[in-house]
């Protein structure tokens, strides 16, 4: 019975450099790219001593690096194994426990574990928009849920597709980002720069454009309408009333930042506005008058 969204789901990670590209997702960030990795360079002291010296220091350290790029690339396969498996886990709509992971981990790459858990978790969380949620903590067992407390993540049961949580959670961002709408030209340049084309069929969320102009609007995340007086017609999307009631700007900023390696305050809005819109939740709709 699960063969075939297991093969479907075989077929989705096999593009590996793909899925780090979209986490990535650099063109969200507040200069409008991700900030590089860290990198090393060789001090000027370290050829101090004369050639020799240093021909010698390159055979002898040569093998470290070597080590080292072994067990990141090992961790690396474990980390694309796991998610594999979570994703899966999700499609079925079934729990798991740390037990389970760790068999997937293998004991030789055991000791490693919180790291590989840690980047799995934040690989389901920005590139299909979904938590790894502990639930109980004595039986070390987890659920897999939309992010950011979404109830919605765009499957189609007969077609197998892949959780969309995570593209609809860019959009919010950019509608946030922009003053709270935002042009459907400025929704798809930012699409554009993560692979994602109006028309053209994603890998992980298929094709986008009815998902996002039709599907979120009918399901209340999202409200399409036309610029008024714009001539020719353009159009727009603002947050729609599920998308106000199921989650906060704030969480969805923390969300772009997470993506973006960064800060909310990073971002080029007024982070005092996202502050703002979290107490006016907390404090409820005010009294109605007589």
């Amino acid at each position: 019975m699960s063969g075939s969204p297991k093969h479907q789901l075989q077929e989705d990670s096999q593009d590996q450099s793909t899925i780090e590209e979209v986490s990535a997702a650099g063109t969200l960030g507040p200069e409008g790219g991700s900030s590089p990795p860290n990198a090393t360079a060789a001090t000027p002291s370290s050829q101090s001593h004369g050639d020799s010296s240093s021909e010698q220091g390159e055979g002898s350290s040569q093998t470290l690096p070597d080590t080292m790029s072994l067990i990141t690339d090992a961790i690396d396969g474990k980390v694309a194994e796991l998610v594999e498996f979570l994703a899966l886990k999700y499609l079925m709509k079934e729990p798991t426990t740390k037990g389970e992971m760790l068999e997937i981990v293998t004991k030789n790459y055991q000791e490693h574990f919180p790291v590989i858990f840690r980047e799995v978790s934040e690989c389901m969380q920005l590139v299909f928009g979904i938590e790894v949620k502990e639930v109980d903590p004595h039986s070390q067992s987890y659920v897999l849920v939309p992010a950011l407390g979404l109830t919605y993540d765009g499957m189609v049961d007969e077609d197998q597709s892949m959780p969309k949580t995570s593209l609809l959670i860019i959009v919010l961002g950019v509608i946030f980002l922009q003053g709270n709408s935002a042009s459907e030209e400025v929704i798809w340049e930012v699409l554009n720069g993560i692979g994602v084309y109006a028309g053209r069929e994603h890998f992980i969320y298929g094709e986008p454009r009815k998902f996002i102009t039709e599907d979120l609007v009918q399901e209340g995340y999202l409200e399409y309408q036309q610029v008024p007086n714009s001539d020719p017609a353009c159009y727009e999307f603002l947050w729609g009333p599920r998308a106000h009631a199921e989650t906060s700007k704030k969480k969805v900023v923390e969300f772009l930042a997470k993506v973006n390696d960064t800060t909310p305050n990073a971002f080029p809005i007024c982070y005092g506005d996202v502050l703002g819109d979290e107490e006016d939740r907390a404090q409820g709709p005010g009294p109605v008058e007589g």
